[in-house]
Order: C-alpha cells, then structure tokens, then sequence
C-alpha cells in the first residue's frame, strides 16, 4: 500500500480530507501512515489479514483501565483488499531513535516509569489456555529461531543446543514463572520518548504472559546490536531488583533473543526485508559470546544478593571494542 491509496482509504473512511500523509519506517507486518488532516493527526495501520486488529483493539480497551499513555481506537473497518484501524496520535519518537539525546537522569526517569507501568500492568485479570506453561513459550521461540537460522544459514545453528543446555541449569525457575501480563514488545521501538520524557507506547497488538524480564533483555541485546550504552537497561534493573537466579534468567533471556535477532537476518516481512551483511553477522555473533561470558560471571551477582550496577560487566564497552 502506498501513501496514495492510504489517504484514500482515510478520506473514504473518515470523509475528512488528508493534507499531509507519511508512511512510518516501522511497522513489518503493518502498513502504519502518520495521517494529517484538519491540523490534526491521526495513526493508520493496514493490513491484508481479516483479524489483523482484532487482539489490538481488545488489549488497548482493557488497557485503558491501567491509565498509561496509550492510542484512543478512533475507527475500524474495511476498505477494499485491506482491513484497517485508526487511532489517536501520540507525539514522539521510538526511544532507539532519540536514545543517543537522552542524558541518564532521563534514561533513569524514564525506566522508573516504564516499570511502573509494567506493575500496573501486571494487575490485569487474565486467563490463559490449559496448556500454557511459560517453559512452553522459550521452547517455542527457540524452535523459531532454530528453523528460520537453519532455512537462512547465516549463523551457526549449534548456538541453539548451547542455549537448550543452559536451559537446564534455570529449568526449576522457568518451572515457577505465573502467566503475568506485561508489555513485551517494548525495546527500542514503541516506547515513545518527547523532549526527554516517557509519551506513549505504542503498536500493542498482542501482551507478553510470563516473565517481565525479557523486555528488558530484549532491549540490552537490541541497544548492543544498534552499538549504543545500556545504562537505560541497567536503570530498569534496578527498579526491578532481581535476585541471583532472575538475574541468571535475564542473562538465558538476553542469549534467547540474540539468536531471535539472528533468525530474523535476511527475512521478508511485507515488503521490507531485514538486512544481513558480514558486519551484521559478526557483530551478533560477538554480542552472543559475550554474553555467554556473561552467563559464566553470572554467579557473582548470585553471591552479592540483589541486582546493582556494580555487580555487572560493562557489555556495551566490550561489544564496541570487539
């Protein structure tokens, strides 16, 4: 879809007429405009699936009871080949593009509100079927990313069985891990960060049910793969004060997406393909060893007790020197 038939689809839809449109650079299983229209804007997301939004629409109503920052659902339907939502608009940017701008009282302010937020959200009454276990989904995002590394061949699939292994030694804590809801998908992309501060989140199509954790491991290995510092991570580590064996878990769950990372290299998604080079390949191959070191050290922050900057590495300094 482009901007062309995308204002279209707004002007049809909403018979407000479109004076600016912009398609968004993120988005791999959307098509997402910035629409302006009669000196406001509005957020469209299309796609060619008939319950695209179906889970979207019931997260941000039940959300909505949490009061956190996030998208009003304005309008829904269909128009021609293409199911679509629109909703509220929310100034800011993805924090990963403004991160470099942010000084650490604004790192360390923000992580305090998104833990926050996670809290509140992990309040929410939900139920989950018979058969979840959150063993269950690490198994599931490993056997991911074990056939789409096989189907590409750019990394070495045996960092799969290592991870299978390490499993093992955390398999009694994965075991204990309750169905909490929480936001799992917010990393470098749908936190939205205005003039240094926390704004919206955004692009909530489905919610995270296990461990809180692997959103901040999901960020620290998304951080290091964009080479930035990972204070901001170390910040929602201290809020959340881990304990020896959850700081373990975190260090499984930062190797668990670091060969998501590696899956995802050279996939197709809409019409974007996500890059692959040698300089990508080597550069997540390192983050994935140092973290293996990590996992090594990781028995020292067992000993000490509670989670504390002094207590960890600096990943971020051995990764750019590497």
């Amino acid at each position: 879809m482009d901007c062309k038939e995308a204002a279209n689809l707004f002007e049809d839809s909403t018979k407000i007429e479109v004076t600016q449109i912009e398609r968004c650079g993120v988005g791999i299983a959307n098509y997402v405009f910035i629409v302006t229209a009669v000196a406001e804007k509005f957020i469209l997301r299309c796609s060619r699936e008939e319950d695209a939004y179906k889970d979207t629409i019931y997260w941000l109503n039940r959300l909505s009871a949490c009061e956190i920052p996030i998208p009003v659902v304005l309008s829904q339907g269909k128009y021609r080949n293409y199911f679509y939502l629109i909703l509220s608009y929310i100034r800011g940017d993805d924090i990963g593009n403004v991160y470099s701008l942010l000084n650490d009282n604004e790192k360390r302010q923000i992580a305090r509100e998104v833990v926050a937020i996670q809290r509140r959200v992990s309040k929410l009454d939900i139920v989950t079927d018979a058969e979840w276990t959150w063993n269950r989904v690490v198994d599931e995002m490993l056997d991911r990313a074990e056939e789409r590394i096989k189907r590409k061949q750019y990394f070495d699939i045996n960092k799969i069985d290592i991870l299978r292994t390490l499993k093992q030694e955390i398999q009694e804590y994965l075991d204990k891990v309750p169905p909490t809801p929480y936001l799992d998908d917010i990393s470098t992309k749908n936190l939205l960060i205005y003039e240094g501060r926390l704004s919206g989140i955004i692009d909530i199509d489905w919610m995270g049910f296990g461990d809180m954790l692997t959103f901040v491991a999901m960020t620290k290995v998304a951080l290091l793969n964009m080479d930035l510092d990972t204070r901001y991570v170390d910040y929602l580590l201290e809020e959340m004060q881990p304990d020896g064996i959850e700081y373990k878990a975190f260090v499984f769950y930062c190797l668990m997406y670091c060969v998501d990372f590696m899956g995802e290299r050279g996939m197709r998604f809409l019409d974007k393909t996500i890059p692959v080079n040698e300089s990508i390949i080597r550069r997540l191959n390192d983050i994935f060893d140092i973290f293996m070191e990590e996992w090594n050290r990781s028995m020292r922050v067992a000993d000490a007790g509670k989670f504390s900057i002094q207590n960890v590495g600096n990943i971020q300094d051995t990764v750019s020197q590497s």
